[in-house]
């Protein structure tokens, strides 16, 4: 298979994220080169239980008004958390089909925290922002038996669930197993793959921006302040990818060769074109950097913002 054009080694070219019924396919898809279709059901069960959830059929529970962790941030976690398993597959020994099922199965409930219940009418889920892992593990306890989650499950996807929170020492969390932490580490490298690759990253900082601002954070008096500070998130995150998350980022490399025969990790291509286009807006004094980033389908939602 000849090598593709680097120009061409976009993610969105292999699948749109922005399509979840598509997203869904390939993880299956990916899933099936390991283990069986009939185990996966779970995980076809549990990617509608959590459709339904952000969009406000779940009962007890309101449409998703985070705009940053929607369901699309789901789904690209969803589907870099399948990519990571099968390159760890391929290149080390396999992981437990039980494992692998929690592992999709907490890609798909880590950030159930930002959904409010009916009776919580005001502002949006980004209020939970400092606390959404716990609630996400809330929502998992309460919730199992809908996701056909056994009760010896729910831990171990606690502790998955637990290794996306960046406030938390990684090392202290109490896995059993080597191929748990391993797991875990996938997921976490997940969580920043999946939102830093998506072609929309950059669009959606500001969304991220009126997240914090509802949580009050602080440190982010202007939207321009999360373009700058994203800059240096990515240097400390990036020690994080490597140190703490035990280099699982490199294992998207062996899925994209094997199932692609492209012989690059497609999500640091990406998020290193999203880090050098920003390094040009911060840089670039000559207009509002608003409308450097009003690209695709975010302009109508900056504009509603910003309106």
């Amino acid at each position: 298979m000849p090598e593709p054009d680097r120009k061409d080694l976009q993610l969105s070219r292999l699948v749109d994220a922005r399509d979840p019924d598509r997203v869904i396919e390939e993880v299956l898809k990916i899933f099936y080169h390991h283990y069986s279709e009939d185990s996966a059901l779970r995980v076809r069960l549990g990617f509608f239980q959590v459709r339904s959830l952000f969009d406000g059929e779940f009962p007890g529970y309101r449409e998703c008004l985070a705009e940053y962790h929607d369901f699309n941030h789901t789904m690209n976690v969803l589907l870099s958390s399948a990519r990571l398993l099968d390159g760890y597959n391929i290149e080390r020994v396999f992981l437990p089909e039980q494992l692998a099922i929690q592992l999709l199965l907490a890609a798909l409930l880590h950030d159930t925290g930002y959904i409010q219940e009916d009776w919580d009418t005001e502002g949006t889920g980004a209020k939970y922002t400092r606390r959404h892992e716990q609630r996400s593990i809330d929502f998992v306890k309460r919730h199992a038996g809908v996701f056909e989650i056994e009760e010896e499950e729910i831990e171990p996807i606690v502790r998955l669930i637990q290794s996306t929170d960046l406030k938390m020492d990684f090392t202290r969390i109490p896995f059993p197993s080597e191929e748990q932490q391993d797991a875990g580490a996938i997921l976490g490298s997940a969580d920043i793959l999946g939102q830093m690759s998506d072609r929309a990253y950059l669009e959606k900082l500001l969304f991220l921006y009126y997240e914090f601002q509802e949580a009050g954070i602080p440190g982010y008096e202007t939207e321009f302040d999360i373009l700058k500070k994203t800059r240096q998130f990515y240097e400390t995150v990036k020690g994080r990818l490597r140190d703490t998350y035990l280099h699982m980022f490199e294992l998207a490399h062996h899925h994209f060769r094997e199932r692609y025969g492209i012989n690059e990790n497609l999500y640091i291509v990406a998020v290193d074109r999203q880090m050098a286009y920003l390094d040009r807006i911060i840089a670039d004094q000559t207009s509002n950097f608003r409308h450097k980033l009003k690209r695709g389908d975010q302009a109508r939602l900056h504009e509603r913002r910003a309106g």
